[in-house]
């Protein structure tokens, strides 16, 4: 007999691998661009942040989601080709729209980003426009690999991507550069050219994604562009909603690495800031890598389970164990700040009290994601746009008056406050037009334990050995693993056989 939540766990672990290990080939280049003597100063690496920030908006925009419009309909329709051709149809269209228009006023944009201490020269812009639009292209055959539960292929896929973003990246910035800054004559230090510097970090990620096209070429060359004008208007239609709740979300997620520059009074002192901000924000890897995969296997298995008798319950025992592993990674981080600070140059650390806010702040935002299943199986998805729009508006609110103050930690606190009102509202709303019962006591007592855990460990940070302070640590955070095993043991036995069975009888 099957059972679909280790089904759902089974393909969130390969969706994992294709994820944590890109992921971390992605975080090394944290280290790899910014520690030892040759690394960019944190004025350079902001330069880094920003652009990024907005290649995160802009994808937004460029997909404005169809993807999730697809898996809707892809669950509903007999014919999946109809749905796959209307949606890369719509997304290939606009791209071109979208990437002609950014390229036109390119120099514009390059010259309204400039800053006394760093230049944005137009081909970063160039670059940039050219990763979103080849990131968009590839957007449905990615959709559709995971609709077939091709967990395996999209996470070799995206594996290969990043290993030779990887790649690229270490052999333009760590050798070539190295051997530039050493003088030597090689052909190798010919290559670098010191007006590009932090842009080779773009430069890198375009020549990945086109790789990618490379290989997805026959998922892209057996589209028929034959669009069904009635489909294209429903799907447009569902999916409007949901870009502005991308662009609400992007506000929440990046607006921060954008506004710093904006609100600081000493432009100087805020291209730093984001520099900092920027590397300390990547400390919070596990959260952010767990939910990503979390994300990929679960919006297909939740509306593949939506016709399902117990679909609701499935979902709450979703939900309390995602909490819980949530819960595990921010004892793990936290906990073990006194190593992974490494990760990052030394004059990065001075943001590393940002890091416990930012892992909190990613764990509403998932438990968001689980409870956004409501409005997108019941097709309300303007509600989605309104959680989304009330935590952008924290967001602006918080930023735009604490920013000038209180610099980075401004925006760590906002995140904070917006992920947390945009999980309560949802969750409010979601009682409402489409109640589950979620076990709250569960969970309200799993999350008060690991942050007893975590305000304890200050209790012993005078002792002077860190070596010391690290194993008391990790005690702590066996002891929570322990708790959650004796608690929960016997209730996941139990689960397991009931919904195998049950998946059984519904077949």
């Amino acid at each position: 007999m099957s059972n679909p939540l280790k089904k759902l766990a089974g393909q969130t672990v390969i969706y994992g691998l294709g994820t944590i290990i890109p992921r971390l080939l992605n975080y090394m280049l944290t280290p790899l661009l910014t520690v030892g003597v040759n690394g960019f100063l944190p004025a350079e690496y902001g330069i880094n942040s920003e652009l990024y920030a907005y290649i995160s908006f802009l994808n937004v925009i460029f997909t404005y989601g169809m993807e999730t419009a697809f898996f809707n309909y892809n669950s509903k329709l007999e014919d999946k080709e109809k749905v796959y051709n209307n949606a890369f149809a719509a997304l290939l269209a606009s791209t071109l729209f979208f990437s002609i228009v950014l390229m036109l006023f390119t120099p514009a944009i390059a010259d309204s980003l400039s800053t006394p201490n760093a230049v944005y020269r137009t081909r970063f812009i160039l670059w940039s426009v050219l990763i979103i639009a080849t990131d968009t292209i590839c957007a449905m055959p990615f959709a559709r690999l995971r609709a077939q539960n091709k967990a395996l292929k999209f996470s070799l896929l995206k594996l290969i991507n990043v290993v030779v973003n990887f790649s690229v990246t270490f052999f333009l910035v760590r050798i070539c550069r190295n051997a530039h800054l050493a003088g030597d004559n090689s052909f190798v230090a010919f290559i670098y050219n010191p007006e590009t510097g932090i842009g080779y970090v773009f430069l890198a990620n375009l020549i990945a994604n086109l790789v990618t096209m490379a290989l997805l070429s026959k998922e892209l060359i057996t589209v028929k562009l034959k669009p069904d004008k009635v489909l294209m208007k429903e799907m447009l239609t569902y999916a409007w909603p949901l870009l502005i709740l991308g662009l609400a979300g992007m506000v929440n997620e990046t607006l921060d690495r954008i506004i710093l520059k904006k609100l600081m009074v000493n432009k100087v002192e805020a291209q730093v800031a984001q520099g900092i901000y920027g590397a300390c924000y990547k400390i919070a890897i596990l959260m952010t890598v767990f939910i990503q995969a979390f994300r990929f296997a679960a919006e297909p298995f939740f509306f593949n389970r939506a016709k399902e008798k117990d679909s609701k319950k499935t979902y709450a025992v979703v939900m309390k164990y995602f909490i819980i592993f949530c819960l595990l990674l921010f004892l793990a981080t936290t906990l073990n700040l006194g190593w992974i600070k490494y990760f990052v140059g030394s004059a990065y650390w001075e943001g590393l009290t940002v890091v416990p806010t930012l892992l909190l702040a990613n764990l509403f935002l998932g438990v968001m994601y689980n409870l956004s299943i409501w409005y997108k199986l019941s097709g309300q998805t303007k509600f989605g746009a309104i959680i989304a729009l009330s935590g952008a508006a924290i967001t602006v609110i918080i930023n735009w008056i604490f920013v000038p103050t209180y610099s980075y930690v401004a925006c760590a606190w906002a995140t904070f406050a917006a992920y947390g009102g945009m999980m309560v509202l949802s969750y409010i709303l979601g009682q409402k037009y489409f109640p589950i019962k979620y076990n709250l006591k569960a969970i309200l007592v799993y999350t008060g334990v690991a942050l007893l855990f975590y305000l304890v460990s200050f209790s012993y940070q005078h002792l002077g050995s860190t070596l010391i302070k690290l194993l008391l640590n990790n005690l702590l955070i066996l002891l929570f693993v322990w708790i959650v095993y004796k608690l929960e043991f016997n209730n996941l036995k139990k689960l397991s056989s009931n919904v195998a069975a049950a998946d059984q009888s519904n077949k």
